[in-house]
């Protein structure tokens, strides 16, 4: 199927300058009130964290951020997240808002006699999206997926392009000037953040998906060398095993596409093969959304919305390789 390679791919991506502009409508600087912060500290923050998400903290400098789930016994994730270190002892994870507060409590449950404290900080921050040309220069690290940088009390973090958008956040306190920019809504913020692929999970979907079906073992959200988490062992028996049948996917269709609606194919009425992950408004007409489902029905033929008469989909190239192992 087109989009999908099957190759070794290293995640610190560096889009090529030419292309940078091939979608001059993600330009600009867009408010990102659909995100917030969980601020972990103390003496213990970088070994509590590893020890629940899918990513190595313990060993995560101060110029890298990683993207990680948070996941159920059962492997399923409960949140996502771009972590990383403002200090040796501060730890900020980014996540949808709309499913911040019962991730905070449930992480909070496990804290125990951890030397940790979590808190959401999200009234005291501004996050913006940097698109374009109002992307910044990390020094030494150009524009490589995942680099991070700190301005005083400021941070910026690099992350996967929109195929060949350069993108970053901007995390500032409140009282900090806007960054240079064109106003870019976030309606468009959100059609690149579907474009990369790179799904974030919000409050429709939490459960449904163990990391590998939204790709995160491809786009570096998951390290499998790294020591026990909830649902470790579920999520190296998908890798490991062979067992995972169902992977994320770009689409496009001229319905409305929203987190948590249902895919069908046109030869089997009876149940879905497919779950939208993530979906928004394209500039140009219709929605693109990030869709999870079986491999094997989406390489078959003709998928649609809701229902295996509803709205036709067209399966788009996925914008970054999926590993052939790790």
């Amino acid at each position: 199927m087109e989009g999908i390679i099957i190759q070794r791919m290293n995640t610190m991506t560096t889009p090529s300058p030419a292309n940078a502009t091939q979608f001059s409508v993600l330009d600009g600087v867009a408010l990102l009130n659909n995100l917030g912060i969980i601020k972990v500290e103390g003496d213990d923050a970088a070994k509590f964290i590893h020890g629940q998400l899918t990513q190595d903290f313990s060993l995560l400098d101060q110029h890298t951020a990683r993207l990680a789930a948070f996941c159920s016994p059962k492997g399923r994730m409960l949140a996502s997240f771009i972590g990383f270190k403002r200090s040796n002892h501060e730890i900020w994870l980014i996540c949808s808002r709309d499913i911040l507060a019962p991730t905070l409590k449930r992480l909070s449950m496990f804290v125990m006699r951890a030397k940790a404290r979590l808190s959401d900080v999200t009234p005291e921050y501004a996050i913006y999206g940097l698109a374009g040309s109002a992307t910044k220069s990390i020094a030494g690290y150009a524009h490589s997926t995942g680099a991070k940088a700190d301005f005083d009390e400021c941070t910026l973090v690099n992350l996967h392009p929109a195929d060949a958008t350069l993108r970053q956040l901007w995390l500032a306190p409140v009282s900090e000037p806007v960054p240079v920019g064109a106003t870019l809504p976030l309606a468009t913020w959100l059609w690149g953040d579907v474009r990369s692929g790179v799904a974030t999970l919000t409050a429709p979907v939490v459960e449904a998906f163990v990391p590998q079906m939204l790709n995160y073992e491809s786009v570096g959200g998951v390290n499998f060398k790294k020591g026990c988490y909830p649902g470790q062992e579920v999520v190296a028996r998908s890798q490991f095993r062979g067992t995972l049948k169902r992977r994320a996917l770009v689409a496009h269709c001229g319905a409305e596409m929203a987190a948590g609606m249902e895919i069908f194919s046109a030869t089997d009425a009876s149940q879905p093969v497919a779950t939208v992950v993530q979906g928004a408004a394209a500039p140009n007409g219709g929605f693109d959304a990030i869709i999870s489902g079986q491999l094997v029905a989406m390489e078959e033929g003709a998928l649609h919305l809701e229902s295996s008469t509803g709205a036709g989909l067209t399966i788009l190239p996925l914008p970054y390789a999926l590993l052939e192992d790790i």
